[in-house]
């Protein structure tokens, strides 16, 4: 509920949703990185492709916070941290109207991007900005249908690490798609766990999620099996292509995984599986970042 010690640059950044934002950075790294084992790179391009994963993360997560809250799925009972239009902190069209700011910003980010490298951009700017919107508001939000992970592993990882290389390079190539795979799941991790910590209240709003649908067992095991995939995935560009062993620097985050996987195993209050969520964030982006290092080390 609202306090009058919050103040509004505090509301905003707990609207924006810091700790999800690295989903929108990571990707850009991998990508980017892959160019750079081929000897490309281009600063403002790789700068507008991090400005508009960004923002396009925010503005899905302040569009997201506008329709639960119309929807009646965010209430008091909820685990996770306050939404700021559900607990009464900002006017829900103030909300709605940064959420356009938002878009806006990844727009002009997105104009810059198709102008230098090819109107493909458009189209994935244009799906992952329609996709942020409807994934809980519309008329049939697909986030209440048990959707949600398969547009996470999707934008947050088959179009994030693949548009970027591609923003570099203008063309496609069978690394990049491979490569956006164990991205794309750990980024779908993070959302399982926010909804299986959410599956109480979710299933009393009936917002269908993928943990609703499974059950909070069986969507502990499709997290654990997210994360543990995601490593061996990772290795086949070095044993099938061109990479070269720098590619086995992210199994240096294997200990952290395996911890997370424990917690989510074992636990159902909120604290523990907020920490969760948030640790899998850091997974994402420690892992993104050591294969980002990977690839510009097989040069």
């Amino acid at each position: 509920m609202p306090t009058t010690t919050t103040g509004p640059v505090r509301i905003w950044v707990m609207a924006a949703r810091p700790r999800t934002l690295p989903l929108g950075v990571a990707p850009v790294l991998v990508g980017t990185a892959l160019a750079g084992f081929l000897g490309v790179f281009h600063p403002l391009r790789f700068v507008a492709a991090v400005l508009g994963a960004v923002f396009i993360q925010i503005g899905a997560n302040l569009s997201n916070d506008y329709s639960d809250a119309h929807r009646g799925a965010d209430t008091e009972e909820r685990l996770g941290p306050v939404r700021v239009t559900a607990g009464g902190l900002v006017p829900p069209r103030q909300v709605l109207i940064a959420t356009y700011i938002t878009f806006g910003i990844a727009i002009l980010c997105g104009v810059y991007l198709i102008a230098v490298a090819g109107w493909q951009i458009l189209l994935i700017g244009v799906a992952s900005i329609i996709a942020g919107v409807l994934y809980t508001g519309g008329p049939r939000p697909y986030g209440y249908e048990g959707l949600g992970e398969v547009f996470v592993f999707l934008f947050f990882g088959v179009a994030a690490v693949a548009g970027s290389y591609f923003a570099q390079v203008r063309h496609f190539s069978w690394e990049s798609l491979v490569l956006s795979v164990p991205v794309g799941l750990i980024a779908a991790a993070v959302l399982v766990v926010n909804n299986v910590r959410d599956l109480d209240t979710d299933r009393r709003a009936n917002k269908r999620t993928l943990a609703v649908r499974l059950g909070r067992e069986r969507a502990r095991t499709m997290y654990a099996a997210m994360l543990i995939c995601a490593y061996p995935v990772a290795l086949l560009p070095w044993l099938l292509g061109p990479l070269r062993a720098w590619l086995l620097l992210p199994l240096a985050t294997l200990p952290l995984a395996g911890r997370l996987i424990g917690v989510v195993s074992r636990h159902t209050d909120g604290p523990t599986l907020n920490g969760a969520l948030a640790g899998t964030g850091q997974l994402q982006l420690g892992f993104c970042v050591l294969l980002a290092a990977g690839l510009l080390l097989s040069r």
